[in-house]
């Protein structure tokens, strides 16, 4: 019997007025969080690019604890760069070309179009690289030390205390150097330990380039570095590169003399014997007064980071028969870390959140589920606070780009910075399935906080989101009685043609999704249901099946370029080359217009023809798709799959944390109409035992 999910969908509203007394039953508490977390400390004897920071500020380290031999860059979500506008032009002269749509209307996109404005564009804003703190090594021979100089290398980084302790010799004389950030200043702490110092053999070195995120240290004359002394311990840096400007503070404890040997060069030498400690801060405001010291800082982690640690949820798979639980319990662990450390700032994060980033340290809106969504699922709501605002923040812009396209409501952007204004690309332009994430996130806060101060935080984004998923459909030119998701539009696989495509099937289902909750909004806030709502969940086209499986869109081109509808679709490698997007309508999604035998076929399908993913967030959709579809045990291969990359340090590709961190709090907590009992999700054979306290359930 083919079951449809419009009514489990109705069914999963009423069960989430029971939410919180489910989730508390199924809940398995007295987990000795600080075991979980200090049993996945990270030790390294080589360089991994360690981290540490505090959401909205990071540096990532190289073997000596600082950036002593890398090139990495210290970044901060507050940390912008536009290079100058080509001369004589203004952003309003970009003008976005003309294309003509599915339903024959002549529309504007933001797409490249040749003009020097438009490439300006195509790279700014872009993340500033604040600088480089490192260490200068001298060895006995006079010779400054390199890499390789280092021996009986180790490092340690203690999650509980976001502390990491690097420990190295130099010419047979040891070196321990402890660095850790501020919880709440952007301020990075040092202590080092030493023979070194005492020798005159250490000395700090403060360097800063032009600021694009790379790092230019070729232009010096395009950028200043003005430092005022503050006493004898402390000494502040005004830094200038064309419209932006921050402030660099450095103070020490004991004996230290700081030089300006060259244009944005500034070198620390410590007087002192055997230990020298000092503190770097970083602000785009005036620095305070007074700089905490490094034991202070020190004393601030220690508190700070057992505070993140007891907040939330909490997993524990130690009680495990599976070997494989200590792999799976270090992801979870070494997620949570990554995401606290540069996920949690006043800007959604980047793909790379606060590494070097391919998108020039660009924030992507369909990217800011899988980033952002895993806080609600693991009651982190303070995390995921300091930046989901963004909607509202930028909902004028979103209402600027529906109206220039002929739309109602808000469409909301692809790929931006700190500033409302899209990046000019394809897939900027033809994007969709961003478009209902604030809707899902409205409904993830409402049903943590039920109150109409959360009705009225999302109102205005929820109706002009619904407004645009009202008015972007068109009508079938060849079944005029129903409505269809026109072209040009983008697949999420970014792999379809964007003037020969319609109805993709997760947009389908998503825009179903949207104006299904948005509806549901409408009546808390007092309001009627709107008829267009209604009318478009009546007549929206159902998801496109060939050969009884889900295809990904409902037009199939193949490579050749030409219509074939008598030749399997998923036989197009083409498909196979990104996103299976298909697995995200049961799992990511709650599978609004899904036939469960369907799925079912499709996820077969799909899983066996698929060459195991291109992306770290695809392993978590799968795997929420194998779980909602009874097979636990895929959906801990998956996340343990070989081909999903996990470093020692994490994936350093962060959708792949959150969609992890997701997928695990689902299969433990559960999610709307699961079946009853502990951990629905993971394999009830006995060979997982799943203590979890904290964690809600998915919608």
């Amino acid at each position: 019997m083919r079951t449809s999910l419009l009514f489990c969908g109705l069914l999963a509203g009423v069960m989430s007025m029971a939410y919180g007394a489910d989730a508390g039953r199924q809940e398995r508490r007295g987990i000795d969080r600080q075991a979980v977390v200090t049993r996945h400390n990270i030790k390294v004897t080589s360089s991994s690019d360690l981290q540490v920071g505090n959401g909205e500020f990071a540096i990532t380290t190289d073997i000596s604890g600082l950036i002593s031999f890398s090139n990495n860059p210290i970044l901060a979500h507050w940390g912008w760069h536009s290079d100058p506008l080509p001369a004589g032009q203004t952003i309003d002269d970009y003008k976005w070309p003309i294309h003509r749509g599915y339903d024959g209307i002549e529309r504007p996109y933001p797409l490249p179009n040749g003009s020097e404005i438009g490439k300006w564009l195509m790279s700014n804003p872009h993340k500033a690289n604040l600088g480089r703190l490192g260490l200068v090594l001298i060895k006995e021979d006079g010779s400054t030390a390199a890499m390789q100089d280092l021996q009986n290398r180790e490092q340690t980084l203690d999650l509980w205390k976001g502390l990491l302790t690097s420990r190295y010799d130099i010419d047979g004389q040891p070196v321990k150097v402890e660095t850790c950030v501020h919880p709440t200043l952007d301020a990075i702490a040092v202590r080092i330990t030493s023979p070194l110092i005492s020798a005159g053999r250490l000395r700090i070195k403060l360097t800063f380039p032009y600021p694009n995120q790379s790092g230019d240290f070729n232009r010096p004359d395009a950028h200043a570095s003005i430092m005022e002394s503050r006493g004898t311990r402390r000494a502040d840096i005004a830094r200038t590169a064309d419209a932006t400007s921050y402030n660099v503070g450095l103070a020490w404890a004991g004996g230290g003399k700081l030089e300006n040997p060259g244009k944005h060069e500034f070198l620390l030498s410590p007087e002192a014997a055997g230990q020298f400690e000092f503190v770097c801060a970083y602000t785009p405001r005036a620095l305070p007064d007074t700089l905490p010291s490094a034991t202070e800082t020190v004393d601030a982690c220690a508190k700070h980071w057992p505070d993140f640690w007891n907040s939330g949820g909490a997993i524990d798979l130690s009680g495990s028969r599976d070997p494989r639980w200590r792999e799976l319990e270090r992801r979870i662990v070494i997620s949570q870390y990554a995401m606290a450390v540069n996920e949690a700032g006043s800007y959604p994060p980047p793909e790379s959140g606060l590494r070097p980033d391919p998108w020039h340290g660009r924030f992507h809106f369909e990217m800011i589920w899988w980033h952002g969504t895993h806080w609600a699922l693991w009651d982190r709501w303070p995390l995921l606070n300091r930046y989901i605002d963004i909607y509202q923040r930028y909902l004028p812009g979103g209402q600027e780009t529906a109206r220039k396209q002929g739309y109602k409501g808000a469409r909301w952007f692809k790929c931006t910075g700190n500033t409302p204004v899209e990046w000019p690309w394809t897939s900027h332009s033809w994007l969709v399935w961003q478009h209902p994430h604030p809707i899902f996130f409205a409904e993830m806060d409402y049903r943590a906080h039920p109150t109409m101060e959360t009705l009225n935080k999302w109102r205005k984004v929820v109706l002009e989101t619904a407004d645009f998923l009202a008015s972007f459909p068109s009508q079938d030119k060849e079944h005029p009685e129903r409505l269809v998701l026109g072209y040009p539009i983008e697949d999420m696989s970014e792999k379809n043609p964007h003037f020969e495509t319609i109805n993709p099937s997760f947009d389908l289902s998503y825009f179903r999704f949207g104006l299904r909750i948005a509806q549901r909004w409408r009546e808390r806030l007092g309001m009627p249901r709107d008829a267009r709502y209604d009318d478009l969940l009546e007549r929206l086209s159902p998801l496109p099946v060939r050969d009884g499986v889900y295809i990904m869109w409902e037009s199939v081109v193949r490579n050749t370029g030409l219509r074939d509808t008598s030749v399997d679709p998923w036989a197009n490698q083409q498909w196979l080359s990104d996103h299976p997007s298909v697995m995200g309508l049961y799992g990511m999604l709650p599978g609004d217009g899904v036939d469960l035998e369907t799925m079912q076929r499709t996820f077969d399908h799909v899983y066996h023809l698929w060459p195991r993913w291109r992306w770290g967030w695809d392993y978590g959709m799968v795997a929420m798709a194998a779980a909602r579809l009874g097979r636990p045990e895929t959906a801990v291969d998956v996340l343990l799959h070989p081909n999903f990359k996990f470093s020692t340090n994490g994936t350093g590709y962060f959708p792949g944390n959150g969609g992890l961190l997701y997928a695990v709090a689902m299969m433990a907590a559960g999610w709307d109409g699961c079946p009853a009992g502990n951990a629905p999700g993971f394999p009830d054979d006995g060979s997982w035992t799943v203590k979890w306290e904290g964690l809600k359930k998915a919608p």
